[in-house]
């Protein structure tokens, strides 16, 4: 292997380390989703990143992919931040200055509070909007060799597949892709092994013996064969407590 082009690295995204990202779409949905913690300051790495760059150095590593925020370049639309921008190429000739390689992300998966409040990904001038972000972090990348343009489109693409449904018929749970197959509240508030009981709309096909089935017209889990075992246990149970004797494998008492 040729050490001089390998890469061996870590990956951060802005929203997840520099904190106080409050122009971020996700900075909206954290005071909106229940249970979810507020980021706010986060690591601070948006004020540290010298440090954290010479952290990884020290590690040994030789590569460092960081993201540019969208929401710090351009704060309200076709307004782009000299001073985000010029703090995105200190972290570049940081990175530098500590051997690391930089990979630079631009785009995250999180969005300018006001690109969502136009419509995000689904807006009419969405596509026009990013390329005017994107020609503008091009003029602080001239020396970097690695630009993600996208992190994870294809996860990315499912988020706003289940966002536009969610719009779509907000009453609904999500549904299965591959079965169509709806959650009931129920369902969704079960733990993992009582949702296929939840179930509603399986289609009867033939299934592995150790996987879901159905029983009365009802999708049930678990493996059948345990269940037989069991129900043979109790019969066992109550036949040995029945002649007071012990139940082998059976509970005492």
């Amino acid at each position: 292997m040729d050490k001089s082009t390998f890469l061996w690295g870590a990956a951060t995204a802005p929203h997840q380390i520099e904190g106080n990202n409050v122009n971020s779409d996700w900075w909206a949905r954290e005071g909106q989703m229940p249970g979810m913690e507020r980021s706010g300051d986060a690591v601070d790495s948006y004020h540290r990143y010298e440090e954290d760059m010479r952290l990884l150095a020290d590690a040994g590593l030789t590569a460092y992919r960081f993201g540019v925020e969208w929401a710090r370049v351009e704060p309200v639309p076709g307004h782009f931040s000299r001073a985000a921008l010029a703090h995105y190429r200190r972290m570049i000739d940081t990175a530098r200055g500590h051997g690391l390689t930089p990979v630079i992300t631009l785009h995250h998966f999180t969005n300018p509070r006001w690109f969502a409040e136009e419509g995000g990904w689904f807006g009419e001038r969405a596509v026009d909007r990013f390329v005017s972000y994107v020609e503008q972090v091009t003029g602080i990348l001239d020396d970097v060799p690695y630009v993600v343009t996208v992190n994870e489109p294809n996860m990315l693409a499912m988020m706003l597949t289940i966002e536009r449904q969610m719009r779509k018929h907000p009453h609904r749970q999500l549904a299965e892709p591959d079965r169509g197959q709806r959650l009931t509240p129920q369902a969704a508030r079960a733990g993992p092994g009582d949702r296929c009981r939840a179930r509603q709309g399986a289609p009867r096909r033939p299934r592995h013996r150790a996987g879901p089935h159905r029983r009365g017209g009802r999708l049930e889990c678990g493996q059948p064969r345990v269940r037989r075992a069991r129900r043979r246990r109790g019969e066992a149970a109550r036949a040995g407590a029945h002649l007071g004797g012990p139940v082998p494998g059976g509970r005492a008492g």
